[in-house]
């Protein structure tokens, strides 16, 4: 399975995804605590951004300049309509790359569905993309393998290099963790607060 499989299955949810998502507060505070430790306003980037709401509401909110990036047509499409102050570009992250550097990265729920062996080049390429003290929220599972699951009545893939990794690949991509937590243990969900020093 490759990004566009994974943009057409998200394209068969993309209203529901919307009407579920606008409005809703998964994942705020975890986010907005990665905002506090953040430059006020500047430029952020949304990976796997879906119809935007309430993640791209809250960066328009704060000042930043957002580009956000999805594998999704419909996805992007509504994203546009919801957001059209901001920059949305349909492409795969895993070939899509940015000349601007960013000071606010958010990877929320997207990375897990790259293949395993795409994790690595993929994280590394977002610190990369960070600018000097910049700032990146990404979640990820708690342990290394892959598998599928069934959501929505569609089968969807999901990877993980796990804690230790994603901590080691950070650090070689000269990021400090300022924040690790699993947020909905039991179950796997981990999020990571890192910046660029």
């Amino acid at each position: 399975m490759n990004s566009s499989d994974i943009g057409q299955q998200y394209d068969e949810i993309a209203a529901w995804w919307n009407d579920r998502h606008m409005a809703s507060k998964y994942g705020m505070q975890q986010v907005e605590r990665a905002l506090a430790f953040a430059a006020p306003r500047g430029k952020a980037l949304d990976v796997g951004c879906g119809a935007g709401g309430r993640f791209v509401r809250l960066l328009e909110e704060r000042g930043f300049e957002i580009t956000g990036v999805d594998a999704s047509s419909k996805m992007i499409s509504l994203a546009q309509l919801n957001h059209p102050q901001s920059f949305f570009v349909k492409d795969d992250i895993t070939s899509w790359d940015s000349e601007a550097q960013f000071d606010f990265i958010l990877a929320w729920d997207c990375l897990f569905h790259l293949p395993l062996n795409m994790q690595k080049p993929v994280l590394a390429k977002l610190c990369r993309m960070l600018t000097e003290q910049g700032v990146m929220i990404h979640t990820f599972g708690d342990d290394v393998g892959e598998h599928t699951d069934t959501w929505r009545g569609q089968e969807f893939r999901y990877s993980s290099i796990g804690i230790s990794q994603n901590i080691e690949l950070l650090h070689e991509n000269g990021l400090s963790v300022l924040h690790l937590e699993l947020d909905q243990f039991p179950e796997k969900h981990v999020y990571a607060i890192s910046r660029r020093s």
